[in-house]
């Protein structure tokens, strides 16, 4: 297990799942992570005890901004896991595209900037300080519909496309660290369908059974993390760890 996790966007709803699961277990001693409000998310007391609220430390970052990505990750003195869990699948005015009549490119322009140009500033900065960790992490929450030899359905034009982008970085990222940093495990994670802001609008065709609580996906992603380093670098897997074609 980790000491020091550093998660990007942990104010969402994976994000805090993850670092409400990872404060409990006695073998971090830190969590670094960042939220994109005026205001750092409080802990409620019956959720986290105060010696485990005090391993948090927010800082308010644009997942965007190269500068204050580089700042953040500087401001570490070391880092065992990086998890990015920033993602964008619609705004209160852009949904996604049912069709390529529909195709918005402002739409377009923000599911890159969000969706894939995070991981790459964050690889960027961070790999220096992840290949000093014995053991170390840098895993993306990606989404399977990113895949596209798996693409059955079309439609969701920018989304699919900056995920498929992501994942191709993740590739990239993994296949140059294999040499260079062979401590990381790099990681493209797809959660499954989690009750979140994100997917609230697409939840009602959703059996029960396949849409998972925040809790559970958290513990899922969680196992994932825990074994990456007993398989190969550059896998692109689902929540219960089966692999996801590309």
């Amino acid at each position: 297990m980790a000491g020091v996790v550093a998660i990007l966007g942990g104010s969402g709803g994976i994000g805090k799942g993850l670092i409400a699961a990872l404060a409990v277990n006695e073998s971090i001693t830190r969590i670094e992570a960042t939220h994109n409000r005026s205001d750092a998310p409080v802990w409620s007391s019956d959720v986290l005890a105060p010696e485990q609220q005090q391993k948090i430390h927010w800082t308010q970052v644009n997942a965007s901004d190269e500068s204050a990505l580089s700042a953040w990750i500087d401001s570490m003195a070391t880092i065992d896991w990086m998890i990015n869990c920033v993602g964008v699948l619609h705004t209160e005015s852009l949904l996604p595209e049912k069709s390529i009549r529909q195709f918005d490119s402002q739409l377009f322009e923000l599911s890159m900037q969000i969706n894939c140009l995070p991981t790459l500033l964050l690889a960027k900065y961070a790999g220096p300080k992840l290949r000093k960790s014995p053991q170390g992490v840098f895993a993306t929450v990606s989404a399977r519909v990113g895949s596209i030899e798996d693409n059955r359905l079309g439609g969701w034009h920018s989304y699919r496309a900056s995920k498929a982008a992501v994942n191709m970085a993740i590739k990239c990222i993994a296949i140059e660290w294999e040499r260079t940093h062979p401590n990381i495990r790099v990681l493209s994670l797809h959660p499954g369908t989690t009750d979140t802001e994100l997917s609230k609008p697409f939840q009602k065709r959703v059996p029960e059974s396949q849409l998972f609580s925040i809790e559970k996906t958290a513990q899922y992603l969680l196992t994932q993390l825990e074994t990456a380093h007993e398989h190969p670098s550059g896998r692109f897997i689902a929540w219960d760890g089966s692999s996801i074609p590309w």
